[in-house]
Formats: structure tokens, C-alpha cells, sequence
């Protein structure tokens, strides 16, 4: 029964491969207007981010009910992409917060997400053979939230630096993810799995 589960979830990941891919180049989009962007006002930061966080969230969503079958072990995914979706609606809600504000929403969001995908990349571990890609971004997520907890007085500009930076390593492993399972379309389970 859990190895249907995970055979199930696998084929989550594997047939959703476009949509991780998208997460990806919004990720690096949104890295590079922040990079190019860095002295710009702090409600055009939050607009990126917000807008981010909701592409983000739509896409984890869309991936996560898209796939007809067992829905049991999608809540995980789910759950990030309504995270993602409350993060971006709130953002984008509230344009004129404080910085203070604005690195308590990411880093929260960064939190939960990345603790997320490290779980759901353990839970697939024997069945799918990308799940490195999945728990790196989620290990560079939660480094990426804790040091925006540690340190969240940086100045705007530090700010969107280690926004820019994060999102562009993010993109990266997006894209590398979602071109495994890609690559892993119609390949049986592997051994021991």
C-alpha cells in the first residue's frame, strides 16, 4: 500500500515536470529584476516578491491537483503552494510595510517552504532518483530563511541582494529538478525502491 503511495507521488513529480521547470524561471526572473533592481523602493521589492510568491504558489498547486489518481500524497505540495499563494496575496495586499515587515514575510515563508520540500524529498527518496535537487532547495531555503531571521536589519539594498542571489541558486536547482523528471518519464521505479 505505501509503495503504491509512493509510486503514485512519484508520478506526481514526474508528470508535473513542466511546472517545476516554470518554478524555476520565475524563480530566476524574479533574482534578476531583484539584482538589477537593488536600489529601487522597497513596494517594488515586496511587488516582486509578492508576485513571485504567488506564481510560485499557483504553479505547486496546480501541480499538486493536476494529476488524476491517489491524492494522498500530494498535501505536502499543497501545502507549499498555499503557503506560497497566502504569501504573495498578503504582499501584494499590504505595499506599504515596513522593511521589517517585508523580511518576515520571506523568511517565513522561506521557513516553511523549504522545510517542506526537505520532507517530501525524504519521503521520495527511493522512488525518485531527483530528489537531491529537491532537498538542495529546500536546504538553500531554510539557509536562506535563517539568515534573513538572523540578520534582518541589512539595509535594503543587502536585502535584495541575498534576495536576488537565493532566487537565481533556487531557479538553478528548479530547473535541474525538473529536468530529471523530465528525463525520468516512462523509466520504471528503481531497484529497491
Amino acid at each position: 500500500m505505501e509503495r503504491n503511495r509512493l509510486v503514485e507521488h512519484r508520478g506526481l513529480f514526474v508528470g508535473r515536470w513542466w511546472s517545476v521547470v516554470l518554478r524555476g524561471l520565475a524563480a530566476i526572473a524574479f533574482g534578476v529584476l531583484a539584482a538589477v533592481w537593488p536600489h529601487k523602493t522597497l513596494a517594488v521589492l515586496m511587488t516582486l516578491f509578492g508576485l513571485y510568491a504567488l506564481l510560485h504558489g499557483i504553479l505547486s498547486v496546480a501541480a499538486a491537483i493536476g494529476t488524476p489518481g491517489d491524492r494522498s500524497g500530494r498535501w505536502l505540495l499543497a501545502i507549499e503552494g498555499f503557503v506560497g499563494v497566502a504569501a504573495g496575496v498578503i504582499t501584494l495586499r499590504t505595499p506599504s510595510v515596513t522593511a521589517m515587515v517585508l523580511i518576515f514575510f520571506v523568511w517565513l515563508w522561506a521557513i516553511i517552504t523549504g522545510t517542506l520540500r526537505i520532507v517530501e524529498a525524504i519521503r521520495l527518496r527511493k522512488v525518485l532518483p531527483g530528489e537531491i535537487w529537491l532537498a538542495l532547495s529546500g536546504v538553500v531555503t531554510v539557509i536562506f530563511g535563517v539568515m534573513l531571521m538572523l540578520r534582518p536589519v541589512v539595509g535594503l539594498i543587502g536585502v535584495a541582494w541575498l534576495i536576488a542571489a537565493y532566487a537565481l541558486l533556487l531557479g538553478l536547482l528548479e530547473i535541474l529538478l525538473g529536468v530529471e523528471l523530465r528525463s525520468m518519464r516512462g523509466h520504471p521505479l528503481p531497484a529497491g525502491a
